[in-house]
């Protein structure tokens, strides 16, 4: 029988008692879960990439990134040509706020794990949005913000060259809203390391309003961290769920594989 546990107040759920993880009746549950709950939690499952693959497809289109559904995290050069690009993945974000329609969720599941630290942490910002007050909810309202791959970078190595600057520059960037609505009337705030300035405003106060908005967002009852078991599979809905990796050993075997699902219809 399945069976579903809260992983903190305002967000996430373990399920138990999968047998079929692609049984039609199982994933209507589990979407239904993630519009409300933002992060699902199945462990023991040590599914692999065919497997991760088939169960992502169930959820809708699965992302080609490099070349390839299947994305390995991990520090290690010699197992992910991002590697060095991951290190930004320690500052809170959202996937994909730089493309044209941000993804609608993510599924990873836990090859190796850290010794010590190594987690991912979620934070809610469809819980963060409702819980503001009625004035600041206002004053956000209209705002836009420009996302790029260079405000990302920037945070991740603040001591770059010039050169090394100029080439992320050169990287993607989005303007949207702030304030995401999505279709079914649920909104949320859209922030995180890639969120470079708000348009139109000095940049003093730009940056005063999107560290402000951060720091609501990432509240500890607004978060849940999880600390990964090998085997775990963790989908979240990347519409209202910052997300970061949690410090850990450059040098652990740390490795997680990684798909990614298309936005859609959950977008306004």
């Amino acid at each position: 029988m399945i069976e579903t546990t809260a992983l903190s107040p305002h967000l996430g759920l373990e399920v138990t008692g999968v047998e079929d993880l692609l049984d039609d009746t199982l994933i209507t549950r589990c979407v239904e879960a993630l519009k409300w709950r933002g992060v699902l939690l199945i462990r023991g499952l040590h599914l692999d990439d065919d497997a991760q693959l088939a169960f992502s497809r169930k959820l809708g289109q699965v992302v080609t990134l490099g070349g390839s559904e299947i994305f390995t995290v991990s520090l290690d050069p010699a197992k992910s040509a991002q590697a060095e690009y991951l290190k930004g993945t320690f500052h809170w974000h959202i996937d994909g706020t730089t493309d044209s329609v941000p993804v609608k969720a993510t599924t990873l599941t836990a090859r190796y794990v850290a010794t010590v630290g190594g987690g991912t942490e979620f934070a809610s910002t469809y819980a963060a949005y409702e819980s503001l007050p009625e004035a600041d909810r206002k004053r956000y309202e209209d705002l836009r913000v420009v996302h790029s791959f260079a405000a990302a970078q920037r945070l991740a190595k603040p001591e770059a060259s010039e050169k090394e600057q100029a080439g992320w520059r050169r990287g993607p960037s989005h303007e949207m809203a702030l304030v995401w609505k999505r279709r079914d009337g649920r909104r949320s705030l859209v922030i995180g390391a890639t969120a470079d300035y708000v348009v139109g405003m000095e940049p003093a106060e730009s940056r005063a309003v999107l560290e402000e908005v951060l720091a609501w967002s990432t509240q500890e009852k607004f978060r849940y961290a999880h600390d990964w078991q090998v085997g775990d599979l963790v989908v979240w809905d990347n519409t209202g769920m910052l997300h970061r990796a949690l410090p850990y050993d450059p040098s652990s075997e740390r490795t997680l594989h990684r798909t990614t699902i298309a936005g859609s219809e959950a977008w306004a």
